[in-house]
């Protein structure tokens, strides 16, 4: 009966043994995964920052860093996904079926899931070929506005109003990026028919000039204006096309502010902005168009 007795002790001594030491792993595997994590994550923003520091392209720096964001949380659900298996292993769970289950739940929510999947899938070729950084101005289908952010499962823009959208990166189709090297900053003028078109033209060329000099716009405007000529007739205005090449996200301002000279100067040289006119001519009745034409002339 001592002996039994023994044997049980020695038995329950030796299984507590093993648990603390399981335990012990556990929490091991726990914090060396914790500290991976940090380790990783920092080493690739290091990374990030090296590579950003080489680089005077503000584009290429935002590049720099939506892609180390990507990474940094790639690399955590990795090394997360590795301490998880090391965990059930020690705890006596067998982690080939658990694999094989995973596979086979993986394909079902795979058909469940097709626009989540499809999401991740875009939204990594979106960053890898450098379609969206953060930064910049684009439009993804029915929505534009400023990239604030880009993740993997969409991009969220911020419109001039200051609505933010969230656009899933499935639903992108195509991307009409402003901000990619220069941009054209292209300008409508429209003058009444009776204006001297080459003076008016002139005229468009001048003020372009001078903002260029000037040195407020010197550094956004890229090269000299380039007048295109007249573009179409309406129907009270002739319509003169021009643009400027501009640095990136500066078409705008760009825009705004030789329309503004331009008016100053049409004012001053006396050259007509039109508007649209509507001549209203009064109806006469069959009745009275009848007695007029049956009225008896004076004698």
């Amino acid at each position: 009966m001592l002996q039994d007795m023994f044997t049980s002790m020695t038995a329950n001594l030796e299984a507590f043994d093993t648990g603390i030491k399981s335990g012990l792993r556990i929490a091991l595997i726990i914090v060396a995964a914790w500290w991976a994590i940090i380790i990783v994550q920092r080493a690739i923003r290091a990374l990030r920052v090296r590579i950003a520091t080489r680089f005077d392209d503000r584009e290429a720096v935002q590049r720099a860093e939506t892609l180390g964001r990507v990474f940094r949380y790639m690399a955590a659900v990795a090394i997360s996904l590795v301490a998880g298996m090391l965990v059930l292993s020690e705890l006596g769970v067998s982690v080939a079926p658990i694999l094989g289950a995973a596979g086979v739940v993986g394909l079902a929510v795979g058909f469940g899931a097709q626009a989540l999947v499809k999401d991740y899938f875009t939204g990594f070729f979106l960053l890898l070929e450098n379609q969206v950084r953060q930064g910049d101005v684009v439009q993804l289908g029915e929505h534009a506005g400023l990239v604030e952010e880009v993740t993997l499962r969409y991009v969220r823009l911020r419109d001039y109003d200051g609505n933010v959208h969230f656009v899933p990166n499935g639903t992108v189709s195509s991307v009409i990026n402003m901000s990619r090297g220069f941009a054209y900053a292209v300008v409508d003028v429209s003058v009444a028919y009776r204006e001297d078109l080459s003076r008016v033209m002139r005229v468009m060329q001048e003020t372009a000039a001078a903002m260029r000099a000037d040195t407020h716009f010197g550094g956004r405007i890229l090269d000299d204006f380039e007048m295109a000529g007249v573009e179409r007739w309406d129907d009270s205005a002739v319509i003169i096309r021009g643009r400027f090449k501009v640095a990136p996200l500066q078409q705008w301002d760009v825009k705004r502010a030789y329309l503004l000279r331009l008016k100053n100067r049409f004012d001053a040289e006396g050259i007509e902005i039109p508007f649209p006119q509507l001549a209203i001519h009064a109806g006469t009745s069959a009745q009275t168009r009848q007695a007029r034409e049956t009225k008896p002339m004076p004698a």
